[in-house]
């Protein structure tokens, strides 16, 4: 692939350039090495190709293809006021085996932060409140529980989950649905919809119950006589399937050294700035499997050039992953088709040292809140000890998040609006009027997909029509999780589904 098929791709940027590498080692028995695509450089594109190199060594060669100037997809480490900050995803859930038994193989096990113990608070109301315990995802056990947090609505939710329950196993439904037919609409935008929109991007009504909490799903199947019932026993699931330790982590420096550690260890030719146009089937031939189209994406030389590979890997978010398959797959790239992107925007500032905050990791804030446009802050120093103003230069680190799946417009406002935007959230949230020293505006086109009401069926259909094509993967946070450990286990086992393809 270095020098033998004629694609132009504009060089790596100087922050890319250390983890660009280059593979040339030939096949088991001297025979010309296996080739392996990966297209798509996020999180799940990276690991993938790891993974390929992991099983194969230096008998083959990797091209990684990233449309965009930068490696990493929704994992970006900025600095700000000189301190790497976290402006994409943010942490990964530590009790799942994924991330660090990946960082262990890279060698940063050693570099693992977890947080501090500070909880975070909910704005309803005009308030600020605790966040309520015994919840799942924000869905509460025992809604009478809620009553400062609802007033006389928790009583109400209570009486109307002693209802007989009517759930039809294996059936779908939205979060917000369920939770507002059981508890009522307060439920829902007061406390579920806060914590599922930090997830997501979205709200309680566009996410599904499967997709979203699939321990409350099959709590409901097994025949959970009440929701709150069901979310007890989901609950208790979790906690005896979790490993056990801290819940989060993240890494200290950011996860820019996982993205740089996954590119240099996968040994890939990385190809920046280069879009794969289409993906086709070579039959009749015994030399490869697929034909990648690809040009130069910034439109500087409109030359199209084909690639031939043994197997394809496409790390794309849905509505690309489905442009791709269109023509190999139709049925799969109908099923992608459907799977819609939310946008959304993080404003990180660091506030001079002296700003006072309260003794909480961030706050939460309840749909329709009045005064406020943020759906979330996140006090950095507060939640990470490895932020705290001591470790960070004298800075206290936060940051806001803005919008939602089709309620978005925000994220179109300049940086300037953005960051004032920002400042008077921070006013309305915790009184805070200190300008802040330096601030960093992100904005996420297509962040997250949205797991709505029968996302695994479509997710299966995916699947299926692509296990019927031989060396072709599908990774990436469109199918089984949103979070890094989910990212990293799909992109793991699509390597290793196409690998088994080619070695057969």
């Amino acid at each position: 692939m270095a020098g033998g098929d004629g694609t132009a791709a504009a060089g790596p940027t100087a922050a890319d350039a250390a983890a660009t590498g280059t593979a040339a080692a030939s096949a088991d028995g001297g025979g010309a090495p296996l080739r392996v695509a990966v297209v798509g450089g996020g999180v799940s594109g990276l690991a993938a190709a790891h993974r390929v190199r992991s099983l194969l060594g230096g008998a083959c060669r990797i091209a990684l293809f990233e449309a965009s100037g930068r490696l990493g997809g929704k994992l970006r480490t900025v600095p700000l006021a000189g301190v790497p900050m976290e402006v994409g995803a943010e942490a990964f859930l530590a009790r799942r085996p994924e991330v660090p038994a990946l960082l262990a193989e890279l060698g940063l096990d050693g570099e693992v932060v977890h947080p501090a113990g500070s909880s975070p608070l909910l704005r309803a109301g005009g308030r600020l409140h605790a966040v309520p315990a015994g919840t799942l995802m924000g869905v509460p056990a025992d809604p009478a529980s809620l009553s400062g947090l609802l007033g006389a609505s928790a009583a109400e939710a209570a009486r109307r989950d002693a209802a007989p329950m009517s759930w039809v196993p294996g059936s779908d439904t939205t979060v917000g649905e369920l939770v507002r037919c059981r508890y009522g609409a307060a439920v829902v935008e007061r406390c579920v919809d806060p914590l599922l929109g930090g997830v997501y991007s979205g709200t309680a009504g566009t996410i599904g119950v499967r997709a979203a909490l699939p321990g409350l799903a099959r709590a409901l199947d097994a025949g959970a006589p009440s929701l709150g019932r069901a979310v007890a026993a989901a609950a208790e699931e979790s906690r005896r399937s979790a490993l056990a330790g801290p819940v989060f982590g993240a890494l200290r420096g950011g996860y820019s050294r996982l993205v740089d550690a996954l590119a240099r260890r996968g040994g890939a030719e990385i190809r920046m700035r280069t879009a794969v146009t289409a993906v086709e089937r070579v039959r009749g031939s015994a030399d490869c499997a697929w034909r990648l189209v690809v040009e130069p994406a910034d439109g500087a030389d409109r030359r199209r050039r084909s690639l031939d590979v043994d197997a394809v890997i496409l790390a794309l978010p849905a509505p690309r992953a489905a442009r791709l398959l269109r023509g190999a797959a139709p049925a799969a790239a109908a099923e992608a088709a459907r799977i819609p992107l939310a946008d959304s925007a993080v404003v990180a500032l660091a506030l001079p040292f002296g700003t006072a905050l309260p003794d909480a990791s961030g706050v939460l804030v309840a749909t329709g809140e009045r005064g406020v446009d943020a759906k979330a802050c996140t006090l950095s120093s507060n939640k990470w000890p490895h932020l705290a103003p001591a470790e960070s230069g004298g800075v206290r680190l936060l940051r806001l998040s803005y919008g939602r799946y089709g309620a978005a417009e925000i994220v179109t406002e300049s940086d300037a609006d953005l960051v004032a935007r920002a400042r008077g959230d921070l006013h309305s949230l915790l009184g805070v009027d200190a300008a802040p020293v330096d601030v960093h505006v992100q904005r996420w086109r297509g962040g997250l997909p949205q797991y709505g009401a029968g996302h695994d069926g479509r997710v299966a259909a995916v699947e299926s029509a692509v296990a019927g094509l031989p060396a072709l993967g599908v990774a990436g946070s469109a199918w089984h999780g949103v979070g890094v450990p989910a990212c990293i286990g799909g992109a793991r086992a699509a390597a290793e589904s196409v690998v088994a393809d080619i070695t057969r």
